[in-house]
């Protein structure tokens, strides 16, 4: 809870103009947390009694990483798209 409201007071102080470049280096937080996740998922657990257990929570890390890196860049296009001309597009 404290995290997301200091992230909330936070956010609503960067000015609109640095949004974008936040909203990069939050994909590259997102992308180092894809890579700790395939790690985990693709890990031998033969040896660990439920094994399946951590292979399938690595899994769902993997799902969820790939869906926020995925969903912070479509959203990082979308705001690069307003600082155009209409004669760019």
């Amino acid at each position: 809870m404290l995290a997301g409201f200091l992230g909330y007071h936070i956010i609503t102080r960067v000015p609109p103009l640095l949004h974008t470049p936040l909203m990069s280096a939050t994909n590259a937080i997102a992308a180092i947390s894809l890579v700790g996740s395939l790690v985990v998922a693709g890990s031998d657990y033969s040896n660990v009694p439920n094994g399946w257990v951590c292979t399938l929570l690595g899994f769902v890390a993997v799902t969820c990483s790939s869906t926020n890196a995925f969903g912070g860049f479509l959203i990082t296009d979308r705001m690069l798209r307003m600082f155009k001309t209409a004669e760019d597009r």
